[in-house]
């Protein structure tokens, strides 16, 4: 069975965009203010694909596969 998660990580969006770690720390930071998340709250897998107009399954092709 594979360990499925609702969160994604700055690394993910990294694998996920192709651009670099910093982008992607900046990316997510950017995110998360848009929802107004504060720095110890998690940014979900759904609030990625709303922001950034991905589809999930793509999403998680790159985070589960």
């Amino acid at each position: 069975m594979k360990i499925k998660r609702v969160c994604i990580y700055p690394k993910d969006i990294q694998c996920i965009t192709g651009k670099s770690e910093r982008y992607s720390q900046k990316l997510f930071k950017k995110i998360k203010e848009h929802y107004g998340k504060n720095q110890d709250q998690f940014l979900t897998i759904n609030e990625f694909c709303e922001y950034t107009s991905i589809d999930k399954p793509t999403v998680e092709s790159f985070i589960f596969d």
